[in-house]
């Protein structure tokens, strides 16, 4: 299918919002990747374990509200990352 034969009008509503947020040809390639596929969008962009081995290689005594910002999430969760850096010790 080519970008110009699509009629944008016509869009299931989920692909046109995804039309929208990255154009005609990337949503293309979304939908024929994942056609009938049921798919979970995760609430978080970084996978929890490995934000956690780059907050233990990142934190540098003083950076815990950034690397909470960076990696989505909290201030709360990245103490316990590093608290648990010093338990280890």
């Amino acid at each position: 299918m080519l970008d110009n034969d699509i009629d944008i009008e016509a869009l299931n509503i989920f692909y046109k919002e995804i039309n929208c947020l990255v154009g005609t040809k990337s949503m293309l390639k979304i939908f024929n990747y994942y056609r009938g596929a049921q798919i979970t969008i995760p609430s978080h962009l970084y996978n929890r374990k490995l934000a956690a081995k780059q907050v233990v290689k990142l934190y540098n005594g003083s950076n815990l509200k950034m690397l909470a910002k960076k990696y989505g999430y909290t201030e709360k969760w990245v103490r316990k990352i590093v608290k648990n850096i010093d338990n280890s010790n």
